[in-house]
């Protein structure tokens, strides 16, 4: 068939060759094929909100943040959803657990979990005794993970209201928050780092925001109640001496 006066055949390219040529008469039909959006790095945890915009709980040294606690925990209200965020000193899980007591057993467990691959995975568990049973449904949406210098840090958000389950609690009511975390094995989590992890002195509401500190074994005082009077005992045993 004839061309049509003025009509310039134009042989394509493949779209790497033609797309690097300046002035290339081929350009018009270079189609480059399209790249994967730029993944948004993980934001740091803010600690300067902590009591004002976000309840906060701290478990380590004194003035410790988010970056050097460790174990640290926050959370909000955004809607009808309730934003977490953990980190813990560890290179394998950092959760907490929703409990009607101050013991493991019958706790609606959420842990961020740090695999053989370098992600961290936001997992749903469900106390039974003293073993956490890994829960198919998960509540857990907007999720994000990072492992970096040795901590495992993550941030989701889960339902206020959730459909009445023995294993998802409704965080509208006030629980004890559970505070753990430990080393995992291919992905699987295994036995939290001290025999008797942190819990929140009091229930927690969602709709109060505290910036709660919890010292760590290294850092506690003689401040407690029976330290004092161990201490007045002591004290009043030298100086009476023995006759």
């Amino acid at each position: 068939m004839k061309e049509p006066a003025g009509f310039q055949r134009v042989a394509r390219m493949p779209c790497d060759e033609a797309c690097g040529q300046k002035h290339s008469p081929v350009s018009p039909f270079c189609y480059p094929f399209p790249t994967a959006p730029p993944v948004d790095p993980f934001a740091k945890i803010r600690v300067d909100d902590c009591g004002k915009t976000k309840g906060c709980f701290r478990y380590g040294k004194p003035g410790c943040n988010a970056e050097t606690c460790d174990y640290f925990l926050s959370y909000r209200r955004i809607g009808a959803d309730v934003e977490f965020e953990l980190s813990a000193d560890t290179d394998g899980w950092v959760a907490v657990g929703f409990s009607s007591d101050k013991k493991m057993g019958g706790d609606d467990v959420m842990a961020c979990v740090h695999d053989d691959n370098g992600r961290v995975r936001i997992q749903h568990f469900y106390n039974v005794g003293q073993w956490a049973k890994e829960i198919q449904r998960n509540p857990a949406r907007d999720e994000e993970g990072i492992f970096e210098n040795n901590r495992v840090t993550c941030r989701f958000k889960r339902p206020v209201y959730v459909p009445r389950e023995e294993t998802i609690v409704d965080l509208h009511l006030s629980w004890y928050y559970l505070f753990a975390w430990g080393p995992a094995i291919q992905g699987s989590i295994t036995r939290h780092d001290i025999d008797s992890p942190p819990v929140s002195e009091r229930v927690v509401s969602i709709y109060k925001y505290e910036d709660i500190f919890m010292p760590s074994a290294a850092y506690q005082t003689f401040s407690s109640p029976f330290c004092l009077l161990l201490i007045v005992a002591l004290t009043f045993y030298l100086l009476m001496g023995t006759p």
